[in-house]
């Protein structure tokens, strides 16, 4: 079967529209229904119902997605591993979220540097749902992101339990005033309790999707914010940044995504590398939350 009729296949799912699905994949919604139809002629079934909200899986549908997503994982293992760079054995690719490059899989590319010479490596930073496809088509063997969404022939490691605290540049605040106060974007979960906790900082003059961003700018020109633990506790104990006095913390865990396939050998080392660049963190005095806590919001 050609593997595009697989690819195109996911797409549709991921989208829920051949609209949708045409625009990503920068083809013509005319090629995309071709596709679905190849494809449904070679399995003898219909995969989708269309309506005016988009597409719907049939039961057939539903039970090819898993098989459409292991024959791409598989194709995609398959291109890279004939692919192999001269004096390397196999090969890693792991994919993060932009704030989670810088400690944590930093550490991870120099642990694999120094312990796994014979492990090619293939890094790419994207938003969370990106992450997510590239998982599933087999693009990515590993993807590090916060509270990812359940998707088919995936399986999810709970790494890490991080915190996400209020900070302020003002020594001694005790609550957050909407005039310096910077709304970051932590998703959907964040947001549904910061507002029932923070109903007056609903329409905030500055609201910023990237904590990294978000966190530098208050740095240079001040004001409050929620921001993880990990990447405010240099600049709390150097004093350029207080943790505002009573403001509740809100559960922000990482994860490691991956295919329900058995892990490689080489997958199998470069989770080791991520325990140990974990217990870096914890030697550096930054112990995250047991696994069991319960979020405090």
């Amino acid at each position: 079967m050609d593997i595009d009729l697989a690819r195109t296949f996911l797409d549709v799912v991921a989208t829920g529209s051949f609209v949708r699905a045409a625009e990503r994949l920068n083809i013509t919604q005319t090629a995309v229904s071709a596709r679905i139809k190849a494809l449904e002629e070679q399995i003898g079934r219909s995969l989708f119902v269309r309506n005016k909200a988009g597409a719907r899986l049939t039961p057939a549908g539903n039970e090819f997605i898993r098989y459409a997503a292991s024959m791409v994982q598989l194709w995609e293992r398959a291109r890279q591993q004939v692919a192999l760079p001269p004096g390397r054995e196999a090969i890693v690719t792991i994919g993060g979220e932009l704030s989670l490059w810088n400690p944590l899989l930093l550490n991870w590319l120099i642990w694999m540097h120094r312990n796994a010479p014979e492990i090619a490596l293939r890094t790419h930073v994207d938003l969370g749902e990106r992450l997510i496809e590239k998982v599933q088509t087999g693009v990515l063997d590993l993807a590090i992101m916060y509270a990812p969404s359940q998707r088919p022939g995936m399986k999810f490691e709970l790494l890490l339990e991080e915190k996400l605290i209020a900070v302020s540049t003002e020594p001694g605040a005790s609550d957050m005033q909407s005039g310096d106060y910077i709304h970051v974007d932590w998703g959907p979960d964040f947001a549904a309790h910061h507002e029932i906790v923070f109903p007056h900082l609903r329409d905030t003059g500055m609201f910023v999707g990237l904590g990294p961003l978000a966190l530098q700018y208050i740095l240079t020109i001040g004001g409050s914010g929620y921001f993880r633990m990990r990447a405010v506790k240099s600049h709390l104990e150097s004093g350029r940044l207080h943790r505002v006095a009573n403001a509740p913390e809100f559960s922000f865990s990482i994860y490691a995504l991956s295919s329900a396939q058995p892990d490689s050998p080489a997958l199998q080392t470069a989770r080791e590398g991520l325990r140990m660049a974990l217990m870096a963190e914890r030697d550096e005095g930054e112990s995250p939350a047991r696994t069991g806590d319960a979020p405090v919001h």
